[in-house]
């Protein structure tokens, strides 16, 4: 059953040194909470997944805490670059950074595999790309049946996995809803997961749409109200678009990023 405990203690005991993480997320219910206290405990040396890594990603990055990014697009959505990515990229700052690009289709089968226990994935896709040329991680398969050159890529499994969810009862069985994505599949495919919950109640009122993912599936539970700022829990909060054009003046210089950093992060008390 998953443990019910705090952020700051989960992240302790899940999130190691050269870990692999995958923080997912789609416009909504992005764990910026969590990411921000893997910023906070130091983490290093971590190989970042996500398929659309935005300003969590930019902030993890700045910080120190990635040595790669496997990922599939990249970018401040709505506002343009991310300026804590591209220093670490272009100039090692402050340090260097393996990219493993990938298309979206490829993240989520990647993803499906995993969670479905099969070494990798196949798909139609990157056609027409030059991709493959740069991603060791595409290779191409003949379909058996038809003859069919098809795309294969390998299934992820993440050493953690961690979401944001709207509701997990005291069991630590979860409840979102939504604009969701691949979150159950990270978590599936991960060895070992944290979500992170607007709230902890004693039962779980259905919701039209929603995705149970049941307490033997997770490892941690920690209760983060508002834990997904500046992207958005339906039910519960909307998205901060302000925000995101104010990260882009905060992300845009170092010195700026890292007068963030010590006052919005590593000087913030988080419950223990």
């Amino acid at each position: 059953m998953a443990e019910i405990t705090s952020l700051r203690d989960a992240v302790a005991q899940l999130v190691h040194d050269g870990d692999t993480v995958a923080l997912e997320g789609f416009t909504h219910l992005i764990p910026h909470a969590a990411g921000q206290e893997i910023i906070r405990q130091r983490r290093r040396d971590l190989t970042l997944v996500r398929m659309t890594p935005d300003i969590v990603y930019d902030q993890l990055i700045g910080a120190g805490c990635a040595k790669k990014l496997i990922f599939s697009w990249g970018g401040n959505p709505g506002v343009g670059s991310l300026h804590r990515f591209r220093d670490a990229v272009q100039n090692s700052w402050p340090a260097p950074l393996e990219i493993e690009e990938h298309s979206h289709a490829g993240m989520a089968n990647r993803y499906v595999a995993g969670a479905s226990g099969l070494p990798f994935a196949v798909l139609r896709g990157y056609r027409g790309t030059d991709l493959p040329k740069h991603t060791d991680t595409i290779k191409t398969i003949t379909c058996p049946f038809t003859g069919e050159e098809l795309a294969a890529v390998p299934a992820i499994n993440p050493d953690v996995s961690i979401i944001h969810a709207q509701r997990a009862d005291r069991a630590g069985n979860v409840q979102m809803w939504g604009l969701v994505g691949v979150q159950k599949e990270a978590v599936l495919a991960a060895k070992r997961s944290l979500v992170t919950v607007e709230e902890i109640v004693d039962e779980l009122t259905p919701v039209p749409g929603q995705v149970i993912l049941p307490t033997w599936a997770v490892t941690a539970v920690a209760e983060v109200p508002n834990g997904a700022h500046p992207s958005y829990a339906a039910g519960y909060s909307e998205r901060d678009n302000e925000y995101y054009a104010y990260w882009d003046s905060i992300g845009r210089e170092r010195d700026s990023f890292q007068r963030w950093l010590d006052e919005k992060v590593f000087g913030v008390e988080v419950a223990q």
